[in-house]
């Protein structure tokens, strides 16, 4: 019994979901619009302001595709309402970013800036040069944006220069350690 699949999905007001045929669901709202294939396996019905998931069989695959297919769904109808958001965090000495237009431009210790065109649907700022937040009604686009920008230059473990995530734990290592009375 899959607990997250049989939870109901409330609609907002000022949110439209479309079931259109192969399970082409569509949900628009106030932050834009989201379209995905979902599986066919699975039952999807709008009922009033309530969507529902049911899953034809108890096989395996029934059982994972039930609750991929409400999260997913729970995610689009999040997303145009409110959205999601992901931070980051640069640090390092000369470390900064900036907004050039569209584009995301970070100085990151290389020779050359950085440039980081964000894709359609998603919006990049930067706060006090060293704090980069990522919006969007995608979550998955978010999230895939956030790790392209932090695989620019990852914290490194010896001094925690680099990007992370906000409020994400690097694991230092100790550095060379000095020979103690090494004679000549």
């Amino acid at each position: 019994m899959s607990r997250i699949g049989n939870m109901p999905i409330e609609i907002p007001n000022g949110v439209t979901v479309a079931i259109a045929d192969a399970n082409v669901v569509t949900v628009t709202g106030p932050r834009g619009e989201l379209t995905q294939r979902l599986s066919r396996r699975m039952e999807i019905q709008v009922e009033g302001s309530v969507i529902t998931v049911r899953r034809p069989s108890e096989s395996r695959e029934d059982r994972s595709l039930h609750g991929l297919t409400r999260s997913l769904m729970a995610n689009m109808v999040e997303g145009v309402t409110e959205g999601f958001e992901k931070r980051l965090e640069i640090q390092g000495v000369g470390y900064r970013a900036e907004m050039q237009g569209e584009s995301l431009v970070m100085r990151l210790g290389f020779s050359h800036p950085v440039v980081f065109d964000p894709p359609e649907g998603v919006e990049i700022t930067v706060e006090d040069n060293t704090r980069v937040i990522v919006r969007g009604a995608d979550k998955q686009k978010v999230g895939q944006v956030a790790a392209e920008i932090r695989r620019s230059r990852p914290a490194e473990p010896y001094k925690g220069k680099g990007v992370r995530y906000e409020g994400e734990h690097i694991r230092r290592k100790a550095g060379k350690a000095a020979k103690v009375g090494a004679e000549m």
